[in-house]
């Protein structure tokens, strides 16, 4: 498993990570499977949150026994710092350890600082001194916020979502961080399913020192990781065309399916309701017609068009004015293919 030494922390940590989100839909002993294959394989940076449901608590059954073998890191999203220390102290005892090693900020909507109102950055502070983080850390959607994170020099990592269909000031910040002296860690290297061709964004993300946390749920996707890193796959002429087909087809103003526009007052999941053109045409789609799926797309009927949504996406989008369209497509798609 290559490796190579994550700026801002001097880790040395491998080029694939182990995202953790997925193993909350898994049972403890396939969780178990999982992470121990993991680190076998040579993966050695492990990604969670407190936000995951059981996954913290999964991650500490399962590899506490084997905690040297591996950089660990969680999030929590609390929006003051009282908060931040009680969920500090949950990961730790779910983790089963006495330390986080890289601690970050949840998606915060403003990038916390010594002395703000909110504590949360004093509280990580005070943390690092008792030793119970080595290094704080945020994460985001916000381009914006990226650059203000990394520009203000009190965060060891950035973590943001980054794949080849990365715009050109994303890119930029990830060479920003570079500069800084910021270590990169990539979520989303797959557009949160849109890309589904793994070898893509794997060959493409070589060109960058970061680590992409590929989310892993089931053993054969963690074996074609594993075997991608044992063989890099080549950004080759064929890859380099299938990637301009992504980017011609996905690239700008798409759903990423983060949730953060989430709760919908009318119940509507936006955030797979707002792409599931895409999913459907990119995506095995059976598992997106189901009697569940086709009521939830129903929902979009009882939207109020209050906007709440647009105010709370990272990216700009206005989902409720574009719900309807993905409704009348997926009515039709439903009607050409199922009986």
């Amino acid at each position: 498993m290559e490796s190579f030494t994550l700026a801002g922390t001097g880790l040395k940590v491998s080029r694939t990570g182990f995202g953790a989100l997925p193993i909350q839909r898994v049972t403890f002993e396939e969780a178990d499977q999982l992470l121990n294959r993991a680190l076998d394989g040579g993966v050695n940076y492990i990604d969670t949150a407190r936000a995951y449901t059981d996954s913290e608590e999964k991650i500490g059954r399962a590899i506490s026994h084997r905690r040297d073998e591996y950089i660990l890191a969680t999030k929590s999203g609390a929006a003051d710092g009282k908060t931040m220390r009680e969920h500090l102290e949950t990961s730790l005892r779910m983790l089963r350890t006495d330390h986080i090693d890289i601690y970050q900020f949840h998606n915060p909507g403003f990038v916390p600082r010594p002395g703000g109102a909110d504590g949360l950055y004093d509280a990580a502070l005070q943390a690092q001194r008792e030793g119970k983080i080595r290094f704080i850390s945020i994460t985001n959607h916000s381009v914006e916020r990226g650059f203000e994170a990394v520009d203000s020099g009190l965060y060891a990592t950035l973590q943001y979502p980054f794949n080849h269909l990365a715009t050109p000031e994303e890119i930029r910040l990830v060479e920003h961080c570079r500069e800084k002296n910021v270590g990169f860690i990539c979520m989303k290297a797959l557009s949160g399913g849109l890309i589904t061709n793994a070898k893509l964004p794997f060959a493409w993300l070589r060109q960058y020192d970061c680590v992409p946390i590929w989310g892993v749920q089931r053993m054969w996707e963690l074996e074609q990781l594993l075997g991608y890193a044992e063989n890099p796959p080549a950004l080759d002429e064929a890859a380099q065309a299938e990637i301009e087909k992504d980017q011609r087809e996905l690239a700008g103003s798409f759903c990423r399916g983060c949730g953060y526009c989430l709760p919908c007052p009318a119940g509507i999941p936006i955030n797979n309701a707002n792409r599931i053109t895409q999913l459907l045409l990119r995506s095995p789609w059976e598992s997106w017609v189901t009697p569940e799926w086709q009521a939830n797309m129903e929902r979009i009927e009882d939207c109020i068009h209050c906007g709440a949504c647009a105010k709370r996406c990272p990216y700009g989008l206005t989902p409720y004015e574009t719900l309807r369209d993905h409704l009348a497509f997926y009515r039709q798609f439903v009607k050409e293919h199922t009986v």
